[in-house]
């Protein structure tokens, strides 16, 4: 009974956002409103700095590893882990709570990822670690760890319905950030 609820309960969950949660509490300005104008963790420590920036990315990682985690805990199997995961996911993107203007969604992919397969999802953050220390750049780190995920995911579970949720993810990310991708190529990214 209980699984029928997890996928718009993971939605709901994933449309709280952090970024703009920390900065209320604060005294911060709204994230959408400064900086980036991107409601996620590397706005936040442009703007309010590490302490705030850590907690937003521990509030956005939360959101997408708990729903994945009670669902693999309850015995639903991968394909509604996987359904729950991306519902996560798609509420830090479109959060009903804030007008369906959400975030790029890194932070609660590792989240996902890391509900899937630990390790998977330790590959990404130690991927997005190497790509930052070579290059300084976020963007670019979140792009690459992104793409390599399916990957790592594949490798690791071997199971295909994780595997393609971990791509749609990517896909969405790539999406996302489509304006990072852009000044990245014309060597303009910050």
């Amino acid at each position: 009974m209980i699984l029928g609820f997890i996928i718009p309960l993971a939605y709901l969950i994933g449309s709280i956002s952090s970024a703009i949660i920390v900065c209320k509490f604060m005294n911060l300005p709204d994230p959408r409103e400064q900086g980036s104008g991107n409601p996620g963790a590397t706005n936040v420590m442009r703007i309010g700095g590490k302490k705030a920036a850590a907690i937003t990315l521990g509030g956005d990682l939360l959101k997408g590893f708990l729903p994945v985690l009670a669902t693999g805990f309850l015995g639903g199997p991968s394909i509604l882990m996987a359904f729950v995961g991306i519902a996560a996911f798609m509420g830090h993107l479109y959060p009903i709570f804030f007008g369906f203007k959400g975030g790029k969604g890194v932070a609660t992919s590792l989240g996902v990822l890391l509900g899937f397969s630990f390790f998977g999802g330790a590959a990404f953050a130690l991927t997005w670690y190497l790509v930052y220390k070579l290059g300084k750049i976020s963007s670019l780190s979140a792009l690459v760890a992104s793409s390599v995920s399916p990957i790592y995911i594949w490798f690791l579970t071997e199971d295909p319905v994780l595997t393609v949720a971990a791509l749609m993810m990517t896909l969405f990310l790539l999406w996302r950030h489509e304006s990072n991708i852009r000044r990245l190529l014309a060597r303009e990214e910050n």
